[in-house]
């Protein structure tokens, strides 16, 4: 994994309290971001004025980079879960900062590509059944050693483009079906491979 903090070199984190925007859907990029600690949701907006969560970085994370890279306005919005410390980096700082590691120039390519991916497979999984939905987004999120995820059934729903009823019935069946465990606010994965056959 590369060191982002070789972007930041010369430059002091900025202190963003928990609930605040650290940038908006249709804004034009003039910087992307590097995430140094906390933690930070990006949503997409609808017309509606629902919001849907697209990922959740964590210390060590780049946002904000593929508008940036292609100068068109943001198609999400980002905003701090937490108190965070953050680097915006511009054009200026990036090219220092490439002149400086060289070796930085490909790991931030496929960072790139790994955003792009994502966003491409929330646009598929907008037309799967809710089932599906659910099982991808409980495959994809990272689970601690004891297999337990910490998330709400309203989260979930964010993040998949489900209502919180729709998430609580659909991880009901799951946990019949015994491929998952349901605790306070928290899913843990018992059968890792059966979830991934449901996902199919």
């Amino acid at each position: 994994m590369a060191d982002w903090n070789l972007l930041a070199e010369g430059r002091s984190p900025r202190i963003y309290r928990a609930g605040r925007l650290v940038y908006l859907q249709g804004a034009r990029p003039d910087c992307f971001y590097y995430l140094v600690s906390g933690s930070v949701r990006s949503f997409i907006s609808t017309g509606g004025g629902e919001e849907r969560v697209l990922a959740v970085h964590r210390s060590g994370d780049l946002m904000g980079e593929a508008s940036f890279f292609d100068g068109c306005p943001r198609v999400t919005s980002a905003m701090a879960v937490e108190d965070c410390r953050i680097v915006a980096i511009d054009r200026g700082q990036l090219d220092a900062a490439l002149q400086r590691h060289p070796e930085l120039a490909l790991p931030m390519l496929q960072y790139l590509a790994r955003t792009v991916r994502m966003l491409s497979d929330h646009v598929e999984a907008a037309s799967l059944p809710a089932r599906q939905r659910v099982v991808r987004w409980l495959l994809n999120q990272p689970s601690r050693p004891d297999g337990t995820l910490k998330a709400t059934h309203e989260a979930i729903g964010q993040a998949v483009g489900l209502s919180r009823v729709t998430v609580s019935r659909t991880l009901g069946e799951l946990a019949c079906l015994g491929v998952v465990a349901l605790g306070y606010r928290s899913v843990s994965v018992l059968d890792r491979t059966a979830l991934e056959a449901l996902a199919e």
